[in-house]
């Protein structure tokens, strides 16, 4: 218990250094932090740094899973504002020229991005210092799906992301920076597959990360944002679908996005059944995904509540789901010219009654052939269906060329604190 009490003192810690961050052109330093020689070059202190990693990007609103869950919400209409006081989310509801650089929902996404990308760097060019060269494996890997996740964020969001941590750093294109997430996973892999970490770096850190599948769902995820199918497709197929990596959450450390939305009707709900999507596109009545997701309200405020993984303080949220991992061999099929093995993954997330999460559509299988067109059009809206409230819409809007009007945005203008320090920073998107 003394051990739990002081990994997590540190942790709290560590998420108090993320306050005083305000771009990525200053130097991620506390002095009222212990020494970066002695945070860095033992397994105690790497091993508290990555569990602030964890903390950092999932617990309270400040956090990349509440910004990222809640941006793509708002932007594709999966969500409704229910109160224009919040200032952030109102703007993004609005979207168009509303949304600029003084976002506070933007910036923290971006700093902590950041911050999270220079820690974890730290780690990674520290852990194989240590003796224990499994436990260093463990560390690097740890570190590095932060990191990818991280990076792989901001891809989704700005056109062009700093190539580096420091002052005045160049910028490169959101492709290039999800192909920099792959290179940090493929790496972590590698690590892991020299030096398997042993059981003790696993009760060291907090449960419900699976670590190895984690690394092999992300990157089959941005192989397929940057149209990489082959790889993809291997990536995919590593993933053990019957295993679940999560972030977990404790009355002292809630869900946030159950927190600040699902616990009240202040801030965001569920636009409705159709989850934003056009008609033609919409949930039928009888998939099962929709009442998981949501349930009737009896609130005046909103019509729907959300429920899935905003159901509770202490619902665990999936890292990706297993629906996921099949939906990108379904579209890496559809978009390499094999329809039939294409539409035989989409059916099985079509027909799926036993996801270990209970995400399960539960419909008859879709008949063949389709057109390419109909196959991404159901790929799309399968998507957006099995991956509600995931926060990867928007990158899916963008790929499967969905018309403007279905989002505020299509790209975030840069936060006016890295324009301020920044004289390499790139001009704005105009939508």
């Amino acid at each position: 218990m003394k051990n739990i009490i002081l990994k997590y003192s540190t942790v709290a810690l560590l998420a108090l250094a993320l306050l005083s961050m305000p771009s990525c052109k200053m130097e991620y330093t506390d002095p009222a932090r212990p020494p970066l020689e002695q945070v860095f070059n033992t397994p105690a202190g790497l091993t508290g740094v990555c569990v602030g990693l964890q903390r950092t990007y999932s617990y309270s609103r400040a956090s990349n899973l509440y910004n990222i869950v809640t941006t793509t919400g708002l932007v594709t209409r999966e969500l409704r504002l229910l109160n224009a006081g919040n200032l952030p989310e109102d703007q993004l509801s609005k979207g168009g020229i509303s949304v600029d650089g003084t976002n506070t929902m933007l910036l923290g996404l971006w700093t902590t991005s950041n911050k999270i990308i220079f820690d974890a760097d730290n780690v990674i060019a520290n852990a194989p210092k240590i003796s224990d060269q499994g436990y260093a494996a463990g560390l690097i890997a740890y570190a590095s799906l932060f990191k990818a996740l991280s990076l792989g964020a901001m891809s989704m969001y700005w056109q062009y992301i700093p190539d580096g941590i420091g002052v005045n750093v160049n910028f490169v294109t959101r492709e290039d920076g999800f192909r920099k997430a792959i290179q940090v996973v493929d790496n972590a892999l590698a690590a892991l597959a020299a030096n398997p970490p042993p059981s003790n770096f696993f009760s060291s850190i907090p449960p419900g990360l699976d670590i190895l599948n984690a690394l092999q769902a992300v990157k089959a995820r941005y192989s397929l944002f940057i149209g990489d199918y082959a790889n993809a497709i291997s990536a995919a197929n590593a993933v053990d679908l019957t295993k679940k990596s999560t972030f977990n959450f404790a009355a002292a450390t809630p869900n946030p996005i159950f927190e600040i939305h699902g616990s009240g009707f202040n801030v965001c709900q569920p636009i409705d059944s159709t989850m934003g999507l056009p008609p033609s596109l919409a949930p039928s009545l009888s998939d099962k995904r929709v009442p998981f997701y949501m349930k009737l309200s009896t609130s005046p405020a909103s019509r729907w509540q959300m429920t899935g993984f905003a159901t509770a303080s202490e619902t665990p949220f999936p890292i990706y789901l297993p629906g996921e991992v099949v939906l990108i061999r379904a579209e890496a099929l559809a978009r390499q010219s094999d329809p039939d093995g294409a539409l035989a993954e989409l059916n099985k997330v079509v027909t799926k009654t036993n996801d270990i999460y209970g995400v399960n559509a539960a419909l008859p299988a879709i008949a063949g052939p389709l057109t390419p067109e109909e196959l991404l059009n159901e790929i799309y809206r399968n998507r957006c269906i099995e991956l509600y409230m995931s926060g990867l819409k928007m990158e899916d809007m963008r790929r499967f060329n969905r018309p403007d009007a279905e989002m505020s945005r299509k790209f975030m203008p840069y936060p006016f604190r890295e324009r301020d320090n920044n004289s390499n920073t790139p001009d704005d998107p105009l939508f």
